[in-house]
């Protein structure tokens, strides 16, 4: 009765994770109108709306959240399958999407999927960049990568980098005209390149370690970013004081287009970790990606600078 309703399930849940009909067709390929009427169709078989439409948004019915529920893993489980037989004969192939952060694409995304592209040609990798957290199951990610203490104590994470620090830079031209802090203190009459957490909107507060105990130090400036590579940019342009990943700022500094200050207070931080399910990491793609991020890993130990 329902078979010929499973060529329609994919659109369902697209349009569910991406909360909007527009959204769904351009990763689906379709036409909104093509989205809509597959929408339709499954709303009057199962004789219940699926979607709540108003002007501005899609959400999900009560119905319409049984059926994803029910769905998603069930054709995420039909994809990984496909690619595992598909590999039998063959390479890796698919579509692997990953959420990433914004600090993880230079330092542990790009090597990785530049030998990714030459080893598998057959696997398309799509990277999301996104500065919070999100359910990686939920919203059809195959993994995620984040800081490891950011990651959930029943996903599967796989170690990308080492562990790095946190750094104080500027340059060169904003110390030689407002002088080098010698305390952290000082760095009240300095002004401090702030970040913008997305999720919560808060200031961030910078982590930092004197006399040896850990504080969260608020700072003032004449910059707000979002983006840690943002605000190397300012802090090269000579506007502040930057707190940013090392690595991210590694081939600067060892240029002499950044100074670090204050080195004694750099906290480290537990390096980037690539996360999923336990039982996606049979998939040749996944695995695939996981076995090229540790040869790389082994082979580097290396200093990741800063792409340009």
């Amino acid at each position: 009765m329902y078979r010929d309703l499973l060529t329609h399930l994919p659109v369902i849940v697209a349009v569910a994770r991406r909360g909007g009909f527009a959204l769904a067709a351009a990763e689906l390929g379709m036409s909104p109108s093509a989205v809509s009427h597959a929408v339709r169709i499954v709303e009057e078989r199962i004789g219940q709306p699926l979607f709540a439409r108003t002007t501005r948004s899609v959400s999900l019915t009560e119905a319409g959240k049984a059926l994803v529920e029910t769905a998603a893993p069930a054709l995420q489980d039909i994809a990984e399958r496909m690619d595992r037989i598909r590999s039998v004969k063959g390479r890796p192939s698919g579509l692997l999407r990953i959420n990433a952060s914004n600090i993880a694409i230079p330092l542990a995304v790009t090597p990785v999927v530049a030998a990714m592209a030459e080893r598998y040609p057959e696997v398309t990798v799509e990277v999301f960049a996104d500065q919070g957290l999100v359910d990686i199951v939920g919203e059809g990610f195959d993994a995620g990568i984040r800081l490891g203490e950011m990651i959930a104590q029943d996903m599967v994470a796989v170690r990308l980098t080492p562990p790095f620090s946190v750094v104080i830079v500027a340059s060169p031209a904003y110390i030689g005209r407002h002088g080098r802090p010698s305390s952290v203190a000082d760095l009240a009459s300095h002004n401090c390149i702030g970040y913008r957490l997305v999720r919560s909107g808060a200031l961030y507060r910078w982590d930092l370690i004197e006399d040896g105990k850990d504080i969260a130090m608020e700072t003032r400036g004449s910059v707000v970013v979002t983006d840690s590579l943002a605000a190397i940019d300012l802090a090269l342009a000579g506007v502040g004081f930057a707190y940013v990943f090392e690595p991210l700022a590694r081939a600067d500094l060892a240029a002499g287009r950044l100074v670090q200050v204050l080195p004694q207070t750099a906290i480290e931080e537990p390096g980037l970790f690539l996360y999923f399910p336990r039982r996606a990491s049979m998939a040749p793609k996944l695995r695939a990606f996981i076995d090229t991020a540790q040869e790389i890993g082994r082979a580097s130990l290396r200093t990741p600078g800063r792409v340009a």
